[in-house]
């Protein structure tokens, strides 16, 4: 199950004695985690006494044998088993004598997990994604709570956006969820610890409690992702004076040229996509999908490349290649990203 079913289920159906948090999503994983441990603990020292830690291929008749253990020095037994392999997916076509050996090293612990003991609770965390047709995998999702951590996406962001400003007794105006969403879009990985860190900062910067456009600008101004999307947006509106005067501002501030050139091409492409779809009858929200974005920003993009003939795009894509080349190898400088620009917001020829 995805974070927030978890975290809903945990709160309503209380603490089970198997948990398994796996994927790449860091960020779920701690809270979960964090969430987990304040629920079996009281007290910093209770977590101290009654907290067991286990790394790597642990064995597995060691592991069943601290299960079995009564506590001495807390109510219960925790135990943390982190990065063990035992929930990934096997080999491609390893079959026979290999599965029989691997189930049989894990028999014993399974038997300990289908049947646990009322003082002991183990918690898996592992940071791939589970085969769930494993066994074990299994056996955890029928006698525990399986927690699915998989990456976010720009156009996923929306629920942990509103979790977040809900903590933060917040909201957004049009303007700056307009520009937020815009900004993560450009985003090719989103680290979830590092947005929550910065909209901690906003939180205090804001004295209201909606937050302005300016202000989200002004505190994540030093992405670089963030500060690109001011070109991109300038672009899009083709407006050839205000994208000169942004490209030059970022250059001077030190952003290296293959950011603004990477995002660029990205834009470009993307805005190439959203016309053929559209020309193919995708229009909207259902731009979202196919083009993996927001809907709130497809529908944006589709009518901005509604206003870019195929030719335009077309052109400022080779433009862009050749400037990818030429930059890399030091035989021009960065006005071939100016002619790139000049290129999309003033050529109107189809």
């Amino acid at each position: 199950m995805k974070y927030g079913e978890f975290m809903v289920r945990l709160r309503k159906d209380g603490l089970r004695h198997i948990y398994l948090l796996a994927g790449e999503e860091h960020y779920y994983i701690e809270k979960a985690l964090e969430a987990l441990l304040g629920g079996l603990f009281q007290t910093v020292q209770e977590r101290q006494d009654g907290l067991q830690k286990f790394q790597g291929d642990v064995d597995p008749a060691v592991l069943a044998g601290s299960i079995e253990q009564a506590p001495f020095f807390a109510p219960q037994n925790v135990i943390l088993v982190q990065d063990v392999p035992w929930f990934r997916s096997g080999r491609k076509g390893s079959e026979g004598k290999e599965k029989e050996d691997r189930d049989k090293r894990l028999s014993g612990i399974m038997q300990v997990l289908a049947d646990m003991p009322p003082y002991s609770y183990v918690i898996f965390v592992v940071n791939y994604n589970v085969d769930k047709r494993r066994k074990l995998t299994k056996l955890v999702e029928k006698n525990g709570q399986l927690l699915e951590a998989e990456p976010l996406r720009p156009w996923t962001i929306n629920e942990w956006l509103q979790g977040k400003l809900q903590a933060l007794n917040k909201e957004l105006d049009r303007d700056a969820y307009a520009y937020f969403s815009g900004a993560v879009s450009m985003m090719q990985q989103i680290s979830l610890s590092y947005l929550d860190k910065e909209f901690d900062k906003l939180a205090m910067f804001s004295q209201d409690r909606r937050i302005t456009k300016a202000e989200l600008v002004e505190v994540f101004a030093g992405v670089p992702e963030v500060s690109v999307f001011a070109l991109l947006d300038a672009i899009s509106a083709r407006d050839a004076k205000k994208a000169l005067l942004i490209l030059h501002r970022q250059l001077a501030d030190g952003i290296y040229f293959t950011v603004i050139l990477s995002l660029l091409t990205r834009h470009v492409r993307q805005l190439w996509q959203a016309r053929i779809l559209q020309q193919q009858g995708v229009r909207g929200k259902a731009l979202a999908k196919p083009l993996e974005l927001n809907p709130f920003i497809a529908e944006r993009l589709g009518r901005a490349a509604m206003q870019f003939p195929e030719a335009v795009l077309k052109k400022a894509m080779l433009q862009l290649i050749d400037a990818d080349y030429y930059l890399k190898t030091g035989q021009a400088g960065e006005e071939v990203l100016e002619e790139a620009v000049i290129g999309l917001c003033c050529n109107r020829a189809d």
